[in-house]
């Protein structure tokens, strides 16, 4: 759902409160917020610490740290340090997310909580206005959880006890995250976060996982996989095929069935692709990505930029 869809319902709120924060209550504390472009291919620079006062609103904190420009009685974010949302007849507007999952309620009307990543990006939604969760504010949601509510992690694994599977754990757990380790198929849970691990092949029946093989529009994932899970082929913003990758290639994404805790994949075209996915489950890998395929040597943005 994009920014606009988002925040016209909420106006009057919206008026009221985009300016400054609720003021009741301590400021959330350890708050980052990220701006930026084209799927998170460009940052949009800010200088100095983040300014946070009192109970922050995602609108209020946006405001105090960045020059935004409003329509529709300060309800839509029309263009956030001179980038604006519209560009003749392209299909781009401001989204935003926490904790890696996208908004289900205006910015004016969801509160900041301790530790939360706030990320707004301009992008094409030519394909689809709902990408309901993406990977680049990990180690969220694992860590701080969903409005401000952590959730239990469990690792699912084609093979428990290999490589991928421990790796996965591991860097869970460098990151904080206790994590539970069971076996694909083992009972899904809408409250607990999953990772699955293992081929696609192996993994993308599982439940939460089937979407992605649909497309952006059902899944908010740039990529398919052959019926076979042999191949993977990413996709522009534009939903354009790009060349197919074979083996030995990897995928790590995130998706949502509406309310339910995302689904993230750990996946590949085989064991290697799998292990190489495993290997870059980490901070620098993800940050501010939506999802990245892998092939040896090298890491690729989804959806791929096209220029």
């Amino acid at each position: 759902m994009s920014a606009k869809a988002l925040l016209l319902g909420l106006l009057p709120l919206v008026a009221a409160l985009a300016g400054c924060g609720l003021g009741a209550g301590p400021a959330p504390t350890a708050v980052q917020l990220t701006v930026t472009r084209d799927f998170g291919a460009t940052i949009i620079n800010r200088s100095g610490a983040l300014k946070v006062k009192g109970q922050e609103t995602v609108m209020s904190l946006l405001m105090r740290n960045y020059t935004v420009a409003t329509r529709y009685g300060g309800g839509f974010v029309e263009s956030i340090d001179g980038l604006s949302g519209q560009e003749g007849a392209q299909p781009l507007d401001w989204f935003y997310y926490v904790n890696g999952l996208q908004a289900t309620i205006g910015a004016a009307a969801s509160d900041v909580h301790p530790g939360d990543h706030i990320w707004w990006d301009r992008h094409d939604w030519s394909q689809t206005e709902d990408v309901p969760a993406v990977v680049g504010s990990f180690p969220e949601p694992f860590l701080n959880g969903i409005g401000g509510k952590r959730y239990p992690v469990r690792v699912e694994c084609s093979k428990v006890g290999a490589y991928a599977c421990d790796t996965v754990s591991a860097r869970l757990s460098a990151a904080g995250v206790p994590a539970a380790i069971a076996a694909l198929g083992s009972g899904a849970a809408p409250l607990t976060l999953r990772v699955l691990v293992g081929p696609w092949s192996q993994i993308g029946g599982g439940l939460g996982a089937q979407s992605i093989q649909r497309g952006p529009r059902a899944s908010g994932v740039y990529a398919l996989f052959s019926p076979d899970g042999s191949t993977l082929t990413p996709l522009d913003e534009r939903g354009r095929r790009l060349a197919a990758l074979r083996g030995g290639t990897g995928l790590i994404a995130a998706t949502r069935n509406g309310e339910d805790a995302p689904v993230w994949v750990v996946t590949g075209t085989d064991a290697h692709g799998v292990e190489l996915a495993a290997r870059d489950f980490d901070q620098p890998t993800l940050q501010d990505r939506f999802a990245v395929a892998l092939v040896p040597g090298r890491v690729l943005a989804l959806p791929e930029a096209q220029g």
